[in-house]
């Protein structure tokens, strides 16, 4: 294994062989140079892991020799030992991107300490990582198999979320498959757990019942707005808890989190179903029995959510709480332009204002059909990554910097989530079945039941029956229906796709998050 090299640049470099023993003794390979001149001779004929460098030295200065050698060596981290504790240097070392810096007089474990901070990050954030989830391991897979409510599974997908963030940071790829195959383990309980539970949560008096689409506002908003307080919904489509969590800290740094928490999208986890539900605040059956204008059935043509301000002012109406509110779908960067150009005339003259989002659920589809994004988003990672750069340089995040400024709750959730398909299952149905590759609405489907949620009652989950003999089925884990006609080019086209519809932790359980401005 090649040895870490590191330049160290001191004018009394000679007084510091005590250290450079110690650290050779540890392992590192030390060089050394008494000004800044010869440093940089040095660092235009070898490519070294870590510089040490001296702020005060005769001749060419500390920061002058810094800038320097980030012209030669960019990538290198540098650490400053400095006598001075001055404001001013530190933030001009600072500003010239040094990594660490140390106050003279140094002893040994300081400079080890710093070392690894910057050398062996990576290698110790692995080790680390690697150990806890281990430790967590065994407790995590009781967990799962004693899961018994709705409460527990969003504890439950919160853990695993948690590794699985962890686990991306660090380079130990086997834990990544031990998490995948106990992901794998959770979605198969966890659809055990809806099968056995779903349809009771409907009856007159459920036990253990979570917030579901349908409850949401109810639950999470109208209390809000009934305390008189100003409320800015923002809906993102598509948006898992994981990626949530790694949007948090671009909005944090405006807006307090007083709650993260997670609901349950009802199934199909469909824009369609999941999204008007949450507007309406009604089952699907329900909107097409009290409102058949507003809802369109999986064969109908045209737009399946186009109503969706009017099912939310119904449902505020209900609640005897203004409808005079600000509703907004983003379909492209103008329409963000145009409400951050009105944001001061929007929020002083709303007390509830709505903006739809749809760039995460654009990018699922793109990643499908678009040769470049499956490769940019070649894996879970990749695909947080991706929705993390979006949102860091949007407008919607200027938009958010600008709401800060006023005395607004700011509320961030979504309709439904995602999940990254495999496995293929074979299903016939007639020409009107369901497009959707995780669920499929239709008659004389002809499916192997053991793979499947089946549900042939469709009213006993407040789905529209759209003819006598509808049947619904769902694909779980991460499977994905395939029709027998152009099997194989059908499969391969659509594997590793992320998809949503069906029942899966990452589809059903989504975040609704409460925050506050900072100031």
């Amino acid at each position: 294994m090649k040895k870490i090299s590191i330049l160290w640049v001191d004018d009394e470099i000679d007084l510091l062989k005590p250290h450079i023993l110690f650290l050779e003794q540890k392992g590192y390979d030390i060089n050394t140079a008494s000004n800044g001149h010869d440093a940089i001779d040095k660092a235009q004929l070898q490519e070294f892991d870590l510089f040490f460098l001296d702020e005060n030295m005769p001749g060419l200065s500390g920061l002058e020799t810094l800038n320097k050698l980030k012209e030669i060596q960019p990538l290198t981290p540098v650490i400053m030992i400095t006598k001075s504790e001055e404001e001013n240097i530190m933030d001009n070392a600072i500003g010239l991107k040094i990594n660490d810096y140390l106050i003279k007089p140094v002893n040994p474990n300081q400079i080890l300490l710093s070392i690894k901070k910057n050398i062996d990050h990576k290698r110790l954030i692995t080790e680390k990582t690697t150990q806890a989830y281990q430790s967590a391991f065994t407790r995590l897979g009781m967990e799962i198999n004693d899961s018994l409510t709705a409460h527990d599974w969003i504890n439950v997908y919160k853990k695993l979320v948690h590794w699985e963030l962890e686990l991306s940071q660090s380079e130990d790829a086997g834990m990544d498959e031990v998490l995948k195959m106990q992901k794998a383990e959770a979605n198969a309980a966890f659809t055990k757990f809806i099968k056995k539970n779903y349809a009771g949560w409907f009856s007159r008096e459920p036990e253990n019942k979570p917030i579901l689409s349908p409850s949401l506002l109810r639950e999470k908003v109208f209390p809000i707005l009934n305390k008189g307080e100003k409320v800015f919904l923002l809906v993102i489509d598509n948006l898992r808890f994981d990626q949530w969590k790694v949007i948090q800290p671009e909005i944090n740094s405006y807006f307090r989190t007083d709650n993260e928490d997670l609901y349950y999208s009802i199934i199909p986890t469909a824009t369609q179903y999941s999204r008007n539900a949450l507007f309406s605040g009604l089952m699907p059956s329900e909107i097409d029995k009290l409102y058949p204008e507003l809802w369109k059935n999986d064969e109908d043509e045209g737009g399946k959510n186009l109503y969706e301000e009017d099912m939310l002012k119904n449902q505020l109406r209900k609640f005897n709480i203004s409808d005079n509110i600000f509703f907004d779908k983003i379909l492209d960067v103008k329409n963000i332009k145009k409400a951050h150009e009105r944001l001061h005339e929007i929020v002083n003259s709303n007390q509830m204002m709505v903006m739809i989002v749809n760039f995460v659920d654009y990018l699922s589809h793109a990643r499908t059909d678009q040769k470049m994004i499956k490769e940019l988003a070649s894996n879970e990672t990749a695909y947080r990554s991706i929705t993390k750069s979006w949102f860091k340089h949007s407008l919607l995040l200027d938009l958010l910097k600008s709401l800060a400024e006023f005395d607004v709750r700011l509320i961030v959730t979504t309709d439904h989530g995602t999940i990254r398909v495999q496995d293929a299952i074979k299903v016939v149905g007639e020409r009107n079945t369901t497009t959707n590759l995780r669920y499929k609405q239709g008659r004389n489907l002809k499916y192997n039941q053991k793979e499947v949620f089946e549900v042939t009652r469709p009213e006993s989950i407040y789905l529209p029956r759209t003819n006598l003999s509808s049947t619904y089925i769902f694909a779980t884990g991460s499977d994905f229906f395939a029709y027998h006609n152009n099997y194989n080019h059908y499969v391969k086209y659509y594997r590793d796709s992320f998809q949503h519809g069906g029942i899966s932790l990452e589809e059903m359980l989504i975040p609704i998050i409460q925050l506050s401005p900072r100031r």
